[in-house]
């Protein structure tokens, strides 16, 4: 049976959307793809007509995942905002403690760097993310923005990082409150 190309693309964009929050919670390898389906409401059988395998949906997730967040921090920068809000926003305690709907470079870059089809993906995030830390910046200290935003990107990213790792509640609001304090 057929479906009309709209629900067709419905049914991909909240595979995609599942795919990404399940991934993001428990890893690549944490997941299946009966458990992201049946997230979707969908059965098993109905991947396969929305995906070649499951390196091909993680690659797609990062994609989409990708996109909507760099749209986020172009509109972002578009309002006026400031790199400092973009870090303030960021590093809080619901950020880290929302892995499902965190930030995908600190659920899945150790993840990312063991599959293939996922890394240009990944790599492209990585580049709008920097060039969205660089643009605000390069009109002021063109010299050094690149080297800035690189900067910035991997302090909040490894500082999320570690204060979900850690067991100790004070250290870890430790961590996002100085590294907050190190880039304003």
């Amino acid at each position: 049976m057929r479906y009309p190309p709209e629900e067709t693309a419905e049914k991909h964009a909240r595979i995609l959307e599942q795919a990404s929050i399940l991934f993001r919670e428990r890893g690549f390898s944490g997941v299946s793809l009966s458990e992201i389906m049946k997230a979707t409401g969908l059965t098993h059988g109905a991947f396969y007509h929305h995906f070649e395998s499951k390196e091909d949906l993680i690659a797609k997730s990062i994609e989409d995942t990708s996109a909507k967040a760099l749209e986020s921090m172009r509109e972002g920068a578009a309002r006026g905002e400031l790199r400092a809000q973009y870090v303030d926003a960021y590093l809080t305690e619901q950020h880290r403690d929302d892995r499902g709907s965190g930030c995908m470079m600190a659920g899945l870059a150790g993840e990312i760097a063991r599959e293939p089809a996922a890394q240009p993906a990944f790599t492209q995030h990585v580049e709008g993310m920097i060039k969205g830390f660089t643009e605000p910046r390069g009109k002021t200290r063109k010299k050094n923005a690149r080297r800035d935003a690189i900067h910035t990107l991997s302090s909040i990213v490894g500082a999320i990082i570690l204060a979900r790792a850690i067991d100790d509640p004070e250290l870890s609001e430790e961590i996002l409150r100085e590294t907050r304090a190190a880039l304003d």
